[in-house]
């Protein structure tokens, strides 16, 4: 059953009771929470996702109203993975904020047959563009320009490469933006569906826009990765690329993941072969319509490897 199939007040009564069970990539989140800004956060944003009825889940999350004075005067939300809390309570018209958070730490601290990269990934024909990247370097706002013109959306900020195969999972889940790139998204991509913003949050103000619908049905589809781009924006700048050397990408790359010393010589492994197949360029931009040219120009690096 998709959850687009759940009437909106079965919805929130079963996310305040039982909870839900939503499978988001590779896997399955079970979700407890009476914030009607979650119910209705799930209803526009997970729509398209599969919720399941029973069975095993990778993460119990619970998001609910604090067991003090909270609850009521300032009210807050509290969360907690597998009954840990791993955040300060924060206020309550944040929660759903707060569970997109909460399901990302809960991936990035107990996941460990992936290499999980901190980047965004978009696919077209097959091959999948990585983009690593800090807060604060654009690159929600170049995945989700990307993702309006047509590229297909693995993941807004979790990469997750298999060391078996080295094909890319995808997650396909919101993509959160930040501070001044959600008016300018909303601006150049209007057809999109955006959330409501949410304002004083640690980050800013935040605002999440939806998944394409293709893009969550082709969440089984794995994708190769064929480029490794580190993207900067700057204001007023030119388009500007920049080819960097493998061995740089690789030292760049392996200083920012979470799992790789535990992963150990496999991790070491997944991430050389990783630079080995893709081409890595450094990228600047301020216009996102010479961004989307540039990346519509990419080849596949290996592409006549791959037709061979």
């Amino acid at each position: 059953m998709k959850v687009s199939q759940i009437e909106a007040g079965d919805l929130r009564r079963s996310l305040s009771k039982s909870g839900l069970r939503i499978r988001t990539g590779p896997f399955v989140c079970h979700v407890q929470s009476p914030f009607q800004n979650i119910a209705d956060g799930v209803q526009l944003f997970y729509k398209d996702f599969t919720c399941e009825s029973e069975g095993f889940a990778d993460f119990h999350l619970k998001l609910v109203r604090p067991a003090n004075l909270h609850r009521v005067w300032r009210p807050q939300v509290t969360c907690s993975l597998n009954d840990e809390s791993p955040f300060s309570p924060l206020p309550s018209d944040q929660a759903f904020a707060v569970f997109e958070s909460l399901l990302n730490w809960s991936i990035y601290t107990t996941t460990y047959n992936y290499l999980i990269i901190h980047g965004a990934t978009v696919e077209r024909n097959g091959f999948a563009a990585i983009l690593p990247a800090p807060p604060g370097s654009g690159k929600s706002t170049l995945c989700a320009a990307l993702v309006s013109r047509g590229w297909r959306l693995l993941t807004d900020e979790l990469t997750l490469v298999s060391p078996a195969s080295g094909l890319i999972s995808a997650l396909a889940r919101p993509i959160s933006l930040k501070n001044n790139s959600i008016d300018v998204l909303q601006d150049y991509a209007p057809e999109e569906v955006f959330g409501p913003k949410i304002y004083n949050t640690i980050k800013g103000t935040i605002a999440h826009m939806g998944p394409p619908s293709e893009s969550v049905a082709r969440m089984h589809e794995a994708a190769v990765p064929g480029w490794l781009i580190f993207p900067k924006y700057q204001a007023g700048a030119s388009t500007s690329v920049a080819s960097l050397p493998k061995g740089q990408a690789f030292m760049r790359l392996s200083s920012g993941l979470v799992n790789y010393p535990v992963l150990g010589a496999q991790g070491f492994e997944a991430l050389t072969q990783l630079i080995d197949r893709t081409d890595c360029f450094n990228f600047t931009y301020s216009n996102l319509d010479e961004a989307i040219a540039w990346f519509g120009a990419l080849q596949p690096p290996w592409r006549d490897a791959v037709e061979r």
